[in-house]
C-alpha cells in the first residue's frame, strides 16, 4: 500500500489540492509517453516498409540488369541450336527440330566432324564440331547421350536408346531415285558407328550461358548445376527452381531443357 505524505503546515485542503495537481501531473506524463510509444511504433511501421520497398526494388532493379546483361551479351551462332562443350573441350551442337536439322547439317557440317542420330523417329541430329582434332570417348558418349536426350525418346520414358555416329562424307542430302526425303532428314551410307545411350541431362551457366547436356559435361565446364531426369513437373515450374540454384533467364531455361516434363535431382 502507498504511502501518502502530509504537509502538517498545511490544511486538509490544501494537501488534497497539492495530491491533485500531482497526480493531473503525473496523468499527463503517462498519457506523453503511450502517444510517444505509439508515434516510435508507426515510425518503426514506416522504416520497415520502406526497407521492404527497397528491398523490391533492389531485388527488380538487379533483375532488369541480368535481363539486359543476356540481352546485350553477343549471341554465338550455336545459340540458335541445342549445344554443349564437352568434358574435353569439344563443341557439340543439334538440331531443334526438322528446320534446324537442316540447317544444321546444309550450313554447319564440315570435313572431320562427327554426326550423331538416333535409332528413333524424332531425333536431332547432333554434331561433333573437331576443328580437326580427334574426339575422345567422353565426347562421343557425352554427344550420343544428348542426342538420346534430346529425341522423341525422353516423352516416351525410355531409359537408353541406340544412337550411331558417321563422318560427314557418309550423310547426304539427296533422296534415293523414287524415294521422297523429308525436310530435316538426310540418308546416311557406309558403316555407322553404334552405341547404347543413357536419357538423362543437367544443367547449368557457362559463360553466362545456360547450358543443359550430359552430366559429365556440365559437371566439368559449370560451377553450379543441377540434374535433370523424365518425370512429371512442367518445365516453366523447374526452371524457376533451377534458376535460383544455378541462376539464368527462365526462358532461356526453359528453352534449353529438354522435350517434355522433367524431375530436378540433387545429385552431383
Amino acid at each position: 500500500m502507498a504511502e501518502i505524505e502530509i504537509d502538517i503546515k498545511k490544511s486538509i485542503e490544501e494537501n488534497a489540492s497539492d495530491y491533485f495537481e500531482k497526480a493531473k501531473k503525473n496523468r499527463k506524463k503517462i498519457k506523453g509517453a503511450l502517444e510517444a510509444v505509439e508515434r516510435a511504433k508507426k515510425k518503426m511501421e514506416l522504416l520497415l516498409r520502406q526497407e521492404g520497398e527497397k528491398k523490391e526494388f533492389e531485388k527488380k532493379e538487379r533483375e532488369e540488369l541480368e535481363r539486359r546483361s543476356a540481352a546485350q551479351r553477343e549471341k554465338k551462332w550455336y545459340e540458335k541450336f541445342r549445344w554443349f562443350i564437352s568434358s574435353e573441350g569439344f563443341l557439340a551442337v543439334g538440331g531443334r527440330d526438322a528446320t534446324t536439322n537442316d540447317i544444321l547439317i546444309k550450313k554447319h557440317l564440315e570435313k572431320d566432324d562427327l554426326v550423331f542420330h538416333a535409332e528413333l523417329s524424332g531425333s536431332p541430329f547432333f554434331i561433333v564440331k573437331t576443328e580437326g582434332r580427334k574426339a575422345g570417348e567422353a565426347t562421343i558418349r557425352e554427344a550420343a547421350e544428348a542426342t538420346a536426350s534430346f529425341s522423341k525418346a525422353w516423352k516416351l520414358g525410355l531409359s537408353q536408346i541406340e544412337v550411331f555416329y558417321v563422318n560427314p562424307e557418309q550423310v547426304s542430302t539427296k533422296a534415293k531415285a523414287g524415294e521422297y526425303m523429308k525436310k530435316g532428314s538426310f540418308m546416311v551410307y557406309g558403316k555407322r558407328n553404334n552405341l547404347r545411350a543413357q536419357i538423362k541431362l543437367a544443367i547449368g551457366l557457362y559463360e553466362e550461358r545456360v547450358m543443359c547436356a550430359p552430366l559429365s559435361a556440365v559437371r566439368k565446364n559449370c560451377e553450379k548445376f543441377i540434374t535433370i531426369i523424365q518425370g512429371s513437373q512442367k518445365k516453366t515450374e523447374a526452371a524457376k527452381i533451377i534458376k535460383k540454384i544455378v541462376g539464368g533467364e527462365i526462358d532461356e531455361i526453359v528453352r534449353a531443357m529438354p522435350p517434355g516434363e522433367v524431375k530436378l535431382l540433387n545429385e552431383k
